[in-house]
């Protein structure tokens, strides 16, 4: 997917954020003119990830931003960031009318806000009115029926789920608190097209003062694979998917680490990456498969049923789709096919 360009980024006013959450997006500053334009204000940042999160086909527009005078500190042995007091992550989600033509516009629907606080970070959603002139807090959550046209021209239609409070906190937990799931070092480690030019985002971040620590020899840094670049190995595709999809939960420190499946980039053991692994309980969930993974045979695999399923109790992801993500689908089936061995054939 390209990057996008986000132009005007040094442009007043400046953005604020107070003790509370604002009633309305525009409030904070973060945009400036048309505030459905998303052009960002003085040191908002645009960023992007190598591997996204699938939504439902919805496509996001990200940002940063941080108190004037603070930055993220680099947290070498896990590559992730500590971040300031106040700072924010700004997701927008949108659908295109038209994926085949950009210029006829889109249909902004939710704005999420990862604000960082003193005692953790704090989880707020924006619902955008109809006229696409404003976005309200909401924390009960909403149903939106989106319709579009996708690249092959054919008519989509979704009911666009916008998450409640308490599911934004299912999503993010990661060691019983609240985490950004995105923005870590091998998730930003890609070139973007900024407004004065192409540059790696780490090095962009470490230039406006928003990171510190930063090694100058940007290899030593491991980078996830692009799930949808076809010259990327299959294997390493396929981990990166499943790690921004799924590895929140389904790892050593996340809500589904009693499960054992712990579906992460850096796991080598492969009956903890679901390889001829029987789930802890799994009940209707496993549609009548005895391995979260059968090596040479994706149809017989819990992992790709589930996957599959639209059944709000055998679905996952449980939150954060009501559609099955077709190509996504597409890679874990070519992955688990390619794989050589078998497993017992009963338990």
């Amino acid at each position: 997917m390209a990057s996008l360009v986000f132009p005007g980024c040094q442009i007043d006013p400046n953005p604020v954020v107070g003790d509370q959450p604002f009633e309305r997006l525009s409030q904070y500053g973060f945009f400036q003119g048309e505030l459905h334009d998303l052009i960002p204000s003085k040191g908002v940042l645009p960023y992007d990830l190598v591997t996204p999160l699938f939504s439902d086909y919805a496509e996001k527009a990200r940002f940063v931003w941080m108190p004037q005078g603070t930055s993220a500190e680099l947290i070498h042995e896990e590559e992730t960031f500590s971040f300031p007091r106040n700072a924010v992550l700004i997701k927008n989600f949108y659908y295109p009318f038209d994926a085949r033509n950009r210029q006829l516009g889109r249909q902004m629907i939710e704005t999420r806000l990862l604000i960082r606080r003193d005692q953790g970070w704090e989880a707020w959603s924006y619902i955008w009115n109809d006229a696409q002139t404003d976005a309200v807090l909401d924390i009960a959550g909403d149903v939106k029926p989106v319709t579009w046209l996708d690249e092959r021209g054919q008519n989509r239609q979704v009911s666009f789920v916008i998450p409640n409070k308490n599911q934004c906190k299912g999503c993010h937990e990661y060691k019983k608190q609240l985490h950004p799931i995105g923005p870590k070092m091998r998730h930003l480690n890609k070139v973007f097209s900024y407004e004065d030019g192409e540059k790696n985002q780490l090095m962009k971040w470490q230039e406006k003062g928003y990171l510190k620590g930063l090694k100058a020899d940007l290899t030593q840094y491991y980078t996830i694979a692009d799930w949808d670049n076809p010259q990327a190995l299959l294997n390493e595709r396929a981990l990166a998917y499943l790690e921004i999809n799924c590895g929140i939960c389904h790892s050593e420190h996340g809500p589904a680490g009693v499960s054992g499946l712990f579906l992460t980039t850096s796991q080598q053991d492969l009956n903890h990456l679901g390889v001829c692994k029987s789930p802890v309980s799994a009940g209707s969930g496993s549609g009548g498969r005895d391995y979260d993974i059968v090596p040479g045979n994706a149809d017989g695999s819990i992992l790709l049923y589930r996957m599959e399923s639209l059944d709000p109790g055998e679905m996952m992801p449980e939150l954060g789709r009501s559609m099955v993500h077709e190509e996504g689908v597409a890679l874990i089936r070519e992955w688990i096919d390619s794989m050589e061995g078998g497993c017992p054939e009963s338990l």
